[in-house]
């Protein structure tokens, strides 16, 4: 009988080791998922600060206002987001483009005609038409009355837009050969937000 008592106690040791074990355990499974949350925040924060970046590198771009050749859109000093991902441009886009051109820096203009598309000015009127319809422009500062070096009408080719800005009789655009036509390919996109001066955001 005595045996067997001894056997019963040897038992209930072997049988609480376990327990200990589990409850051990238990804490390091404790401390390894604070640092696993820890980690799995820091992955996360890397990860969207490398997707902004990628994102403002590649899709949108931030751009400064440097003149008054789209007021009242645009004025001197406002800043703007810009998407650089466009692959089709469409007329009243307004856009940043960095073709060459003989003020050496880049412009913000409109598109007023597209690929294919035919455009005309009377400087008598002030009328602009593309494709012989007389465009409503409630965007221009003032009547186009300024001509450059525009003989008119013109047929854009493909892959080129006809762009002039909004301050039609101060602004350097398609009607001046200086700036001419300008290539698709040297469009870096188009304006779609403003980030200052804040709560005028909009871009019509």
């Amino acid at each position: 009988m005595k045996k067997e008592k001894n056997i019963s106690i040897e038992n209930e040791n072997i049988e609480g080791t376990p327990i200990e074990t589990i409850e051990n355990s238990s804490d390091v499974q404790v401390k390894k998922g604070f640092w696993g949350v820890i980690y799995e925040w820091l992955d996360s924060f890397v990860f969207a600060i490398i997707l902004i970046l990628v994102v403002f590198v590649f899709a949108v771009r931030v751009v400064g206002v440097d003149g008054e050749s789209m007021n009242p859109t645009l004025n001197d000093g406002d800043w703007l987001t810009v998407s650089a991902i466009n692959t089709e441009f469409e007329r009243g886009d307004v856009v940043v483009i960095t073709q060459p051109n003989a003020l050496n820096e880049p412009l913000i203009k409109r598109i007023i005609a597209v690929g294919g598309d035919t455009i005309d000015i009377n400087f008598n009127t002030h009328e602009v038409t593309v494709n012989g319809e007389v465009l409503d422009e409630p965007y221009i500062l003032s009547p186009t009355a300024s001509r450059g070096d525009f003989t008119g009408p013109i047929t854009v080719p493909e892959g080129y837009v006809f762009v002039m800005g909004d301050n039609r009789n101060n602004s350097l655009d398609s009607r001046f050969n200086t700036i001419g036509l300008i290539d698709e390919r040297y469009i870096l996109g188009v304006a779609n937000a403003r980030l200052f001066p804040f709560g005028d955001w909009r871009i019509d």
